[in-house]
């Protein structure tokens, strides 16, 4: 084989392509090394025909032919005019990306009704966006990208009338704001973010996914590209919440929630925005209410009310949709809306049905009733039976609920709590239907009340050895204690069951206060039994050193026991 035979081998090119019209033709668009393995395919079967006659000289031309391939493939990677990635072949590359897309324009409008007159140069302008790719490997050029305009017409490509092109759009967006490769730069991507809600990109992006068809496996993966970059986004710059949702994500979130189609990953996908968008955000909170968002998750999760979800994934969507209502009722006007579209209802239900959803409906009626702004909540819960079914879970953490994923502090932090919001919140008829529930059965509540108190409390005080003894490791060191450590260690005491803690000391206060004697004489009674101390209860209710104290009242916390004169 000599060397001439070399200089002339090119490969097959292969046929052009219509993406829409000739689906099930060869797509023209392939690799090098992919055009390279064809024309192997398409070589070695013709030196089986020409060899029947000679099998030794078809064996040494299939051999010199792969030698040949060999080494061109060697030439291709140490070819002196393949350029490196650099800043200067980035800009000739966005170059000819801004040709190929003013071209496309330019015979679209030209040939409106005639597709073969510009669909070559739509899978030119296909091509230059695949190779734009690279650029997600160097964030420090993305400056790049902004000063040569080139963010400016990928977003106009977004609104392309071929959807292939706007999902290649879409794909190369979410690989260039990868979470990952944004913190590589954080001047490039700072320069990207900002050109990218300048020009309203989330509106673009949601524009663009209510015309994808997800029965389309390419569309439908478009529609998840398109979330991702917008978790990215949001990852990077959590402040952006608010501005995506007003252009429309919100809607539209609610909107595919709510669709009748089967479950897959894009309404797991949405669930998770919906949660991160949710999260920490007021006006995102009042946004979705306005957009009746309440009802729309209240219906979702009637269904996991007698059926557990029957995937893992789905389980998640279930968690994810909880923890954006929890999100919302942090809102007081939501709450309105929650107590309207019978949310308490729909939670006591899953609360007696025992299924996965037990868990989370707790945390729920939790968010809903704390504060004053849970008043109302707290007397309807009481009105549609609610006692009946909180009190079972106060006496005695459900095997199931444990199994769930959901630890027993968890469990009896909301149980306590919601009993703590309803002593704070009820008034005349329905306070006394709370008290009398503590004097049944002997006062048997009262019993639990304190054997979770004692739990706590030694939980809590092992805690504070712990931190102790790093407080005096770290003067010995001659380590400062500043704001930052106290607060952690803070963090590490309701860790430990501070606020369970808090909560319970709360609700002995209040019994005590009740006027009821018999549980007043109870809690003292096993306080004593106990070597337990008042003086340990009004110190836990007033909080460690300012921080932490609880205000389920309003009058002064420790008016039951502060006049008690017990050691």
């Amino acid at each position: 084989m000599d060397v001439g035979e070399l200089l002339n081998y090119q490969p097959d090119r292969g046929a052009t392509r219509s993406r829409e019209n000739d689906a099930g033709e060869e797509d023209p668009r392939s690799a090098k090394h992919q055009k390279l393995s064809s024309t192997r395919h398409r070589d070695g079967t013709g030196a089986g025909v020409e060899g029947g006659a000679d099998m030794k000289d078809s064996d040494d031309l299939t051999v010199d032919r792969k030698k040949i391939l060999e080494k061109l493939m060697d030439q291709d990677e140490d070819d002196p005019e393949a350029e490196p990635v650099d800043e200067s072949s980035v800009k000739k590359m966005i170059l000819t990306f801004e040709k190929r897309s003013y071209k496309n324009q330019e015979l679209r409008i030209k040939f409106p009704d005639n597709p073969e007159k510009f669909m070559e140069s739509e899978l030119d302008l296909n091509d230059i966006i695949q190779e734009m790719h690279v650029i997600a490997t160097m964030p420090d050029l993305y400056h790049l990208l902004v000063e040569l305009n080139s963010v400016h017409s990928l977003m106009g490509l977004l609104s392309h009338e071929n959807t292939d092109v706007a999902i290649a759009v879409v794909d190369l967006l979410q690989e260039l704001t990868d979470i990952v490769t944004l913190n590589e730069s954080e001047e490039g991507a700072e320069v990207l973010i900002d050109s990218l809600l300048e020009g309203q990109v989330v509106a673009l992006l949601v524009q663009n996914m209510e015309r994808l068809d997800e029965q389309v496996k390419e569309e439908a993966d478009g529609v998840f590209n398109t979330l991702g970059i917008i978790e990215n986004m949001a990852e990077f710059r959590p402040g952006l919440c608010t501005e995506a949702a007003q252009q429309g994500l919100m809607q539209w979130l609610l909107k595919r929630i709510k669709a009748k189609m089967p479950f897959d990953g894009n309404k797991l996908y949405c669930s998770e925005i919906l949660a991160i968008l949710l999260q920490n955000n007021d006006n995102t909170r009042e946004l979705l209410g306005e957009l009746d968002g309440i009802d729309v998750l209240l219906q979702q999760l009637s269904v996991f009310k007698r059926h557990n979800p029957s995937t893992v994934e789905e389980q998640e969507m279930m968690e994810n949709l909880f923890d954006a209502l929890c999100s919302c009722l942090m809102l007081p006007a939501n709450r309105d809306r929650f107590l309207k579209g019978e949310g308490l209802q729909l939670m006591n239900l899953m609360l007696r049905e025992k299924k996965m959803s037990r868990t989370s409906s707790l945390k729920v009626l939790d968010h809903g009733m704390i504060g004053p702004e849970g008043g109302d909540n707290c007397h309807k819960f009481v009105d549609i039976l609610g006692l009946r079914t909180i009190f079972p879970l106060f006496m005695k953490t459900p095997k199931k609920m444990r199994s769930s994923g959901s630890s027993e502090k968890e469990h009896e932090e909301h149980v306590c709590s919601i009993i703590a919001s309803m002593l704070r919140n009820l008034k005349s008829q329905q306070r006394s239907r709370l008290l009398n529930k503590f004097t049944e059965n002997d006062c048997e509540k009262v019993d639990r009340l304190m054997e979770l108190h004692f739990k706590y409390l030694e939980a809590v005080q092992q805690a504070d050895k712990r931190i102790e003894g790093e407080k005096h490791e770290m003067v010995r060191r001659g380590e400062i204690l500043d704001d930052n450590m106290e607060d952690e260690f803070y963090l590490r005491r309701l860790d430990a069951g501070l606020f369970v803690l808090q909560s319970i000391c709360y609700i002995m206060v209040e019994i005590s206060n009740s006027g009821l004697s018999q549980l007043q004489q109870r809690v003292h009674q096993i306080l004593n039994l106990r070597g337990g101390s008042v003086k340990v209860v009004r110190h836990i209710m007033r909080g460690n050193n300012g921080k932490g104290s609880i205000s389920f009242g309003q009058r002064p916390l420790c008016v039951a026991i502060a006049a008690d004169k017990s050691p």
